[in-house]
């Protein structure tokens, strides 16, 4: 529902313009939340990384799982950073649904990876 306020002339109240709208901190909470995303996803990778050095015997396979790891991790961080350029303004845009299934994509593969990592270990 929006706000209400009143209109100039004594009309009476009526709906708040979205351009009056002051997203207060909130921008910046959600900044620090992708900050902290991010951080998470790196401390994973840098797991599933240690895990694969502990297997180092098997070779190709533990580069082939190191270099997807690191990939998607790095896809992940780039989009990440992305939006919180994009909140850097007053107004952020909404998330585009391309990005959104983008960054879903990399969590879903980066959980996968680890538990192949350890299902291996």
């Amino acid at each position: 529902m929006a706000r209400e306020r009143p209109v100039a002339g004594g009309a009476g109240p009526g709906p708040r313009p979205a351009s009056d709208r002051d997203p207060g901190l909130q921008p910046e909470r959600t900044r620090l939340a992708w900050r902290r995303t991010t951080l998470s996803a790196t401390v994973v990778a840098l797991l599933a990384g240690r895990q694969l050095l502990r297997n180092a015997e098997r070779g190709v396979a533990v580069a082939a799982e190191a270099a997807l790891t690191g990939l998607v991790w790095l896809g992940f961080v780039v989009l990440a950073h992305r939006r919180m350029r994009a909140m850097a303004g007053g107004r952020p845009p909404g998330l585009p649904p391309r990005t959104a299934l983008l960054l879903i994509g990399c969590t879903l593969a980066l959980a996968l990876c680890g538990a192949v990592i350890l299902l291996q270990g």
